[in-house]
């Protein structure tokens, strides 16, 4: 069993600064898709969680206006 040691963020930066310069930029790509990809599928999740809820009858439509006069005393 393997013991990983945390590393502080600029650690993490002084290890990526030794790379060459095409692997720094491999890395930006390579972060750059996985929050794409993050982003993705928090997105679908909400989808998903939504869709439940107005199948289930839990969210209502209307405008702007329509929820201000729900809540306004």
């Amino acid at each position: 069993m393997q013991i990983q040691k945390s590393i502080s963020f600029q650690e993490a930066l002084d290890i990526i600064e030794s790379f060459p310069d095409y692997q720094q930029q491999d890395l930006i790509n390579i972060v750059k898709n996985r929050l794409i990809e993050k982003g993705r599928e928090t997105i679908s999740e909400n989808i998903k969680k939504t869709r439940e809820e107005y199948s289930r009858g839990e969210v209502r439509k209307g405008s702007v206006d329509d929820i201000m006069k729900e809540i306004t005393p």
